[in-house]
């Protein structure tokens, strides 16, 4: 996942602190990423370790990457 600010080089649990519309994103596709006790994935592994296929990650950069710019507008 090509994400902008870095985000996809930091640990999941701190994005969705920051950012709880990305954890609202990856629960839309099943990824429990806000239930995790764990929560130090790195972002950009988040998706692959679902093994989703690349149309599915694909989207979900873009639903990222759409709510980034938004929030940053």
């Amino acid at each position: 996942m090509n994400l902008p600010d870095n985000i996809g080089d930091e640990a999941i649990n701190k994005v969705i602190a920051e950012h709880p519309a990305i954890g609202a994103i990856l629960q839309k596709y099943d990824i429990g990423c806000v239930t995790c006790g764990v929560g130090i994935c790195l972002v950009k592994d988040v998706v692959a370790i679902h093994a989703l296929g690349p149309d599915v990650e694909a989207r979900i950069e873009q639903d990222i990457i759409a709510y980034l710019n938004a929030d940053n507008a």
